[in-house]
């Protein structure tokens, strides 16, 4: 990539996953984790849900995105990557905004995996009762 354009950063977050966002002015080149786009995902529906924000905003040539994730699994890493990218659209263009907040993906998921209990076997599961 180019060092002389600017580059935007931006952290999108789901679950246990973290995505760390590098936006710069390219030519729609996507590479997570030193690896392409289309090998890191290799299923199609993920790689679609991922690149939501970008045809949403009609920008999926316009950036280059680098990406590091960790944490979590695919689904996970992806809907962090999904939240980094569209955080990262935001710092590039303030006007993207409304489309972007409207379709949910400047919304951080927040759910995840509730915590086992002391003197229990799972989060909700509880030991069978015996009256005698």
């Amino acid at each position: 990539m180019d060092k002389t354009k600017p580059e935007i950063t931006a952290t999108g977050r789901r679950k246990t996953s973290v995505a760390s966002v590098r936006l710069r002015e390219g030519t729609g080149n996507l590479v997570i984790n030193h690896r392409d786009f289309k090998d890191y995902f290799p299923m199609l529906p993920i790689r679609n849900f991922v690149l939501q924000p970008l045809k949403l905003t009609n920008t999926d040539t316009r950036f280059d995105i680098r990406a590091r994730l960790c944490g979590g699994g695919i689904v996970g890493q992806a809907g962090a990557l999904r939240h980094g990218i569209a955080r990262a659209l935001i710092a590039v263009d303030a006007s993207l905004r409304k489309v972007l907040k409207a379709s949910g993906f400047l919304t951080r998921d927040s759910r995840i995996k509730e915590r086992k209990k002391t003197g229990q076997p799972g989060a909700r599961k509880r030991f069978q009762f015996s009256k005698r």
